[in-house]
């Protein structure tokens, strides 16, 4: 549930926004959570939402058509941010609570442009503490793991714990065929950073009964963090009907394993993974403000050799009322 509350000021629109969320799983206590809220005085933006990096700042939606949109670095964060739009161009520069506690923030900005074509984006992203040794610890360096899942993943192996990452895309409308969108994008990661993780999977088989993420990650396992990834998406409406596919391609950084050789002893292994993943979406307006979307996606990283691959089928079926 969204309240968007806004008026007119001398010095812009003043407008303040929260979303109610909340998730029905069966057998568990379902709450209701705060998911954003946030404060805008024309270009300034205050509160907790999408980061900077993975939100539609300027007007182009980050992400590939569907609506599981294959977004590296989803998450909410604290945050304030100044956009400057002209036109049909906007320049949006950011801070973000990092969760470390120190007082140096992540760095964001963002450029865009946006027309009747389509559109076109480019994000840069200074992660100020990728705290891997932390990040370690959150899993273990407890061989007591070894035993339990044969293969248990360390730290990435970089020599800094700062980060920065580049990423852009390009929108097009209409290019194919009469309301179609076709949407290209990528991202390149110049050290491990969380703007770079994907959602919802991990590198270890246990991850199933869990769902970890970047954020709630299972012990003996390791979210993936892509090195580079790009993809694509195309949308399709056929009056009230809809169809939509999307596709992605990655490589990990090099992640470190604790392995048990065939002697009994303990192996390290340092290896890269490939990564990719498919959507697909039908989506019907059944009548004015009452849809229908039903969607099925699958994601698979494989690092080969002894550690092998992780794959993930998920779908669901929606009824969707707008007032």
């Amino acid at each position: 549930m969204n309240f968007d509350a806004r008026e007119e000021t001398e010095l812009g629109t003043l407008r303040a926004f929260a979303r109610l969320q909340a998730t029905n799983t069966s057998g568990a206590n379902n709450g209701v959570a705060i998911d954003q809220a946030y404060i805008q005085l024309g270009g300034l933006l205050m509160g907790y939402r999408d980061s900077l990096w993975s939100s539609d700042v300027g007007g182009i939606e980050d992400g590939l058509l569907t609506d599981t949109d294959l977004v590296v670095g989803d998450f909410n964060t604290n945050q304030v941010s100044y956009t400057f739009a002209a036109g049909g161009f906007s320049a949006t520069i950011g801070l973000e609570d990092d969760g470390t506690g120190d007082v140096v923030p992540d760095i964001h900005g963002k450029l865009v442009y946006s027309g009747a074509w389509g559109g076109a984006y480019l994000s840069a992203v200074y992660d100020e503490t990728f705290n891997q040794e932390d990040l370690a610890g959150l899993f273990g360096n407890n061989l007591d793991f070894i035993t339990l899942s044969g293969n248990f993943p360390t730290l990435l192996q970089d020599g800094n714990n700062d980060a920065f990452a580049l990423k852009g895309g390009v929108l097009l409308k209409d290019l194919i065929a009469p309301e179609s969108q076709l949407k290209i994008e990528g991202h390149y990661a110049f050290d491990p950073t969380v703007y770079a993780a994907i959602d919802g999977l991990a590198t270890v088989n246990t991850f199933a009964a869990n769902n970890p993420n970047i954020l709630n990650p299972t012990p003996g396992s390791l979210p993936i963090v892509l090195e580079w990834a790009a993809g694509a998406g195309y949308a399709q409406a056929f009056g009230k009907l809809g169809l939509a596919v999307s596709g992605q391609y990655g490589e990990t950084f090099d992640t470190q394993f604790f392995a048990l050789s065939p002697l009994g002893t303990v192996v390290p292994i340092n290896l890269s993974g490939e990564y990719y993943s498919f959507v697909g979406n039908v989506g019907y307006q059944i009548t004015n403000n009452f849809a229908t979307l039903a969607e099925v996606s699958y994601k698979n990283v494989d690092f080969g050799g002894p550690i092998g691959d992780t794959d993930q089928v998920n779908g669901f079926l929606r009824f969707q009322r707008n007032f």
